[in-house]
Parts: C-alpha cells; sequence; structure tokens
C-alpha cells in the first residue's frame, strides 16, 4: 500500500467531480472540458489488489477562491486513496457490504455514486458494469431495492435512486422512474395506516414523513435521505410530496414559534437546531432525540440540524425563510468539525462521519463558501472538512470510527462518507 500511496501523490489527479443530475455551474471553458472528458471512451480499469490504480490528472476547480491548490492536492490524493481501498475490497459478485465476501444493497449503491462521480469511471466501466448487476439483484417487484427480511427500504432505495442518476445512462431509466415511484408511495399521506391499523388522518403529526417500516415511525434521517434522492433525481422543491416533506422536517425543529403547527408537544431549546423524531407514547405524541435533553428541553445536534437545514433548501425555502436563518444562526454557533456538534460529551464521536457527509451536502446547496462563527471567525468549510478528514485517514487508504454507533465500524461504510464529503467539497 505504500507503493501505491507514493504513485498516486506523484499522479497528484485532478477530479472531475459531477451533479448527480449535471455538471456544477462553473464557466464555460470548464463546463466545456467537463464535457469533453465525460465522452472519452470508458478506459478499463484493472481492479486486482496488486494493481496500481492511475488516476489521470484531467480537470481544474470551479473557483480558486473557494479551495486553494495545497487542499486541492490534498483532497485528490485521499479521494484516490478511498477510491483504491474500496476497490480492494470488493466483492467477487462485484458489490460491497459490511461483512467481506457479502454484499448488500446500500454499501454498493454508494460506492458506485463514490466511482461515477471520479472522472475515470461511467456507466460503462467494467467494475460499474458489475456493480450495477450486483445492485439490482435487490430490485424488487414494486420498483424498491431492499432485502425483503432485512427492512430499511427506504434508505436503500434512496441511495439506488442516487447511484442510478449519477450513472446518466438510458438503459436504467425505467428502473430509476420505478424506483422514485416507489419512494413517493413510501411517504406517508392522509389516509395511509400505522402498523397498528390506525387510519392517519389530516393534522397528524407524521404526515409527510418516511419511516424505516412500511407506514411506521419517521424520523429526520429517513426523510431526508428521501428528500436528498428526490431533489438528485430532478424532482422539484415545490413538488407537493417535497413540500409535505418540508413540513414534517419543520416539526422537529427547536423554535418556540410555529410549535402549535407541529401537532405535537416536545421541550424546546428554541435554538433553531432539530431533533431526530416524533413518536407516540400513549395517547400522546412527543418528540425525540438521539443527544438526550438537557435541562430546558430535548437537544439538537449537528448531524440531523444538517439534515434539516439542507432538506429545507432542497424545498425551496428561502435563505431569509426564519426557519433557514434558526438553522444557519445554529449552525454559526456550534460550529466544530472534531465531534458531531452539541452531542453529550462521552457520545460525541458518534455519527461523526455521517455529521461530515451531511455537512458537505448541506454547506454545498447553502452556497456560501466562507461561514462566519458567532463568534466573528471566518471558516472556510472546504479547507476544513479537507483537514479533518485527511488527518483521520488510515495508511490503506480508509476511514473508520472508534465510536461503532449507526454502524460507523464498517470501513467501507466510512470510506463511502468521508469520499462522498470530499467530492462535494470539490463541486
Amino acid at each position: 500500500m505504500n507503493t501505491v500511496s507514493s504513485r498516486l501523490v506523484k499522479i497528484a489527479a485532478i477530479l472531475s467531480l459531477v451533479l448527480a443530475i449535471g455538471f456544477i455551474g462553473c464557466g464555460k471553458s470548464e463546463k466545456k472540458k467537463r464535457n469533453e472528458t465525460a465522452t472519452k471512451p470508458a478506459r478499463k480499469i484493472p481492479t486486482t489488489q496488486s494493481t496500481l490504480i492511475k488516476f489521470p490528472q484531467t480537470l481544474t476547480p470551479c473557483s480558486t477562491k473557494a479551495i486553494d491548490a495545497k487542499h486541492l492536492k490534498i483532497a485528490q490524493e485521499d479521494i484516490n486513496k478511498g477510491i483504491t481501498f474500496l476497490l480492494k475490497n470488493r466483492n467477487p459478485d462485484g458489490g460491497w457490504g459490511f461483512v467481506p465476501g457479502k454484499s448488500h444493497p446500500a454499501l454498493t449503491a454508494m460506492v458506485l455514486k463514490v466511482l461515477l462521480q471520479h472522472p475515470d469511471y461511467d456507466s460503462n466501466s467494467p467494475v460499474v458494469v458489475e456493480g450495477f448487476k450486483c445492485l439490482l439483484k435487490y430490485r424488487q417487484k414494486d420498483g424498491g431495492f431492499y432485502i425483503p427480511k432485512e427492512g430499511n427500504a427506504n434508505y436503500i432505495t434512496s441511495i439506488a435512486v442516487m447511484a442510478l442518476v449519477a450513472a446518466k445512462d438510458p438503459r436504467y431509466k425505467n428502473i430509476l422512474e420505478d424506483a422514485i415511484r416507489y419512494l413517493r408511495g413510501r411517504q406517508i399521506v392522509p389516509g395511509s395506516k400505522t402498523p397498528a391499523g390506525e387510519v392517519i388522518k389530516e393534522g397528524h403529526p407524521f404526515i409527510g414523513g418516511v419511516s424505516y417500516g412500511k407506514h411506521g415511525r419517521p424520523d429526520l434521517s429517513n426523510v431526508g435521505m428521501w428528500m436528498e434522492a428526490m431533489h438528485e433525481a430532478g424532482v422539484p422543491g415545490d413538488d407537493p410530496a417535497m413540500q409535505r416533506a418540508l413540513a414534517f422536517v419543520s416539526r422537529l425543529q427547536n423554535r418556540s414559534e410555529g410549535a402549535a403547527e407541529r401537532g405535537f408537544v416536545f421541550p424546546s431549546t428554541d435554538d433553531g437546531g432539530f431533533i431526530y423524531a416524533v413518536r407516540k407514547v400513549g395517547d400522546k405524541f412527543v418528540g425525540e432525540s438521539k443527544a438526550g435533553k438537557t435541562r430546558r428541553g430535548l437537544r439538537s445536534y449537528g448531524s440531523m440540524t444538517y439534515v434539516g437545514f439542507k432538506s429545507m433548501l432542497y424545498a425551496n425555502v428561502s435563505r431569509n425563510d426564519p426557519r433557514v436563518q434558526a438553522a444557519y444562526k445554529w449552525i454559526r454557533r456550534y460550529w466544530r468539525l472534531d465531534s458531531n456538534p452539541n452531542m453529550p460529551e462521552i457520545r460525541s464521536k458518534e455519527g461523526l462521519f455521517y455529521y461530515y457527509h451531511v455537512f458537505a451536502k448541506a454547506l454545498r446547496a447553502w452556497g456560501q463558501d466562507i461561514i462566519p462563527d458567532i463568534r466573528g471567525v471566518k471558516h472556510n468549510w472546504r479547507h476544513e472538512l479537507i483537514d479533518v478528514l485527511h488527518s483521520q485517514q488510515r495508511k490503506d487508504g480508509s476511514w473508520v470510527n472508534t465510536a461503532s454507533r449507526w454502524m460507523e465500524s464498517s470501513p467501507i461504510l466510512v470510506t463511502c462518507y468521508s469520499v462522498l464529503a470530499l467530492q462535494e467539497a470539490l463541486k
């Protein structure tokens, strides 16, 4: 691996980082370069563990002001090392999984998205073709992607949609449309039933949400993934389904203003951040936060606040809207990358790499290169994200979380989170 790393450093590959539904808005000359690169015939990429995978120097960044040459080089090298690790850990069936030798559709789809956002790969690259063959084995008759006995259908289908969109391949058009239709059917609407048989009526706090199980308790993580998939698939923010999802997201914001519209009550810290879910206890609906409580109420925390923030932006909420401004103020107040912000100290590393991923997605959607914290200190979020991920990358090119909660003991999952975050930072 040391030989591979040294050669990759010398190569200093410049990446073409592509939006799932199109190229980033750069200057005309840069768009032309990107299009020329994208239309080049795909070359066969060797994927054996003994073969060096070379990434040629192809593209320039969109803005020299957003990221300097030093950080660009670091990010490119770390992405390449991460991809090399992922390719070395590919299973014989062409997929990737939590357990060596056993592929899983969620991780397979995540790796495919990573590869398709690199200029050396497109939908005709052998490793991508084999990856999609593996992924499509998990496609169900209803159009969703999942393992029936496992559940997690919304998560897996959402990730599969993002991989299919990134492929930009007409062969997958009908499959993609079916998957989007399936996701629409997962949303809780008036007339849906809970697992206990209760009919969801207008005003129910579950409306607009998406759950792990069919019409069970919805949560912000599931809804955030659902909205991200719909957004990347080109569903407009004013689509009725996106607006229903927005209403659910807004219910989980820690704001006293507008609390009456929630349809349930939770003790609010009124800080503009977000909690995790709403659930029914007896005859009452209560809020739930994976970060616990403070003296004032349920604790907002970083990963869910950034999910809520980006979800509002995906639903075309104005930057000046009080909900967006309250979330942005929270982000500035709790700015940090050494832990999942505002989690209790003993649990501050839990969900850390998921946080990095949604941090990058949210701030790129926000569109501001420099974020001033509440004290006025200015932060180049791309530079700080690149630095913190670089410091945590292991010698084999992977990342892993010492806090194993939410499956972040998996180097495949955490490496996907990290590479996706870096790719987002370079867009």
